[in-house]
């Protein structure tokens, strides 16, 4: 029997409205890391989003949500992707 993964990674991608510099994107970034269960996040002001990778089954995407906007920022939407789903080639 395959060893089963009780949690698997999952990656959401998070629209966020408001920010405007690098520092934005900073204290975006300290907002979530502290969250337990996220391995990590790249945010860029640039494109207005952020790339979080967090344990499926710890955090759910409305706390990474109410983090942002805890932080100061508008998340308007996101898109999520389990990582560890693997096809059968």
């Amino acid at each position: 029997m395959p060893n089963a993964k009780p949690a698997r990674d999952q990656l959401a991608v998070i629209k966020i409205e408001g920010m405007h510099c690098h520092k934005c994107e900073q204290a975006i970034q300290r907002a979530l890391v502290l969250i337990p269960g996220v391995h990590e996040v790249e945010v860029d002001f640039n494109s207005g989003q952020a790339s979080v990778l967090y344990q499926s089954g710890a955090v759910s995407v409305k706390q990474l949500m109410d983090a942002i906007t805890k932080a100061g920022y508008k998340a308007t939407g996101f898109t999520q992707n389990n990582l560890n789903a693997v096809k059968p080639a």
